[in-house]
C-alpha cells in the first residue's frame, strides 16, 4: 500500500523547475503530484510519476541529485473536515505527519492526497481500520 515517491535537489534559482521537467517531457514521464520546498539557496522538488526509473534515470543522466521516499497515497472526503478526520485518526495513533501534498486528480467523490508518514505500516493498519481508503502505488501512477 505504499506508493515510491522521487525527490529532486535544486539550486533555487530561475529556470531549474522548467529544467527538471523539460527532461522529464523528453523522457515521456508523465507528473502526477508535486510539491516543492524551498529555503533561499536550495530547494526539494517531491514528485509522484507514471515511471520513476525512467524519471530517476533521466534526471539523474542530467547531473540531478535524486533520492527515493515511500509514501501513502490516502482518499480524502473531499467536505469540509475531510482531511481533518484523516489527520485526527493519524493524530489519535500517535503517528506523525512530516509533510503532505495534494494530487492531481479526483478519485471518484474524494480528493487523493500523498503523506509522508514516520511508520507507514502502522498508519495503513489504522487508516483502513477506520475505513480510510489507501490506494496502492501501482494504482497512484495511473491516475
Amino acid at each position: 500500500m505504499r506508493a515510491e515517491q522521487i525527490s529532486v535537489f535544486l539550486e533555487n534559482k530561475a529556470g531549474r523547475l522548467a529544467e527538471v521537467t523539460a527532461i522529464l517531457a523528453e523522457a515521456g514521464v508523465n507528473i502526477r503530484a508535486l510539491a516543492v520546498a524551498d529555503t533561499s539557496d536550495f530547494g526539494v522538488l517531491r514528485l509522484i510519476v507514471d515511471d520513476n526509473a525512467k524519471a530517476v534515470e533521466s534526471l539523474k543522466n542530467h547531473g540531478f541529485t535524486v533520492g527515493k521516499t515511500d509514501v501513502v497515497a490516502v482518499e480524502v472526503e473531499d467536505r469540509p473536515g475531510g482531511l481533518h478526520r484523516i489527520l485526527g485518526i493519524l493524530h489519535k495513533a500517535e503517528i506523525n505527519v512530516e509533510y503532505m501534498y495534494a494530487f492531481v486528480q479526483h478519485s471518484g467523490k474524494n480528493a487523493v492526497m500523498i503523506f509522508r508518514i514516520d511508520n507507514i505500516d502502522d498508519a495503513v493498519k489504522i487508516l483502513q481500520e477506520n475505513d480510510v481508503t489507501v490506494i496502492d502505488g501501482d494504482k497512484v501512477y495511473t491516475l
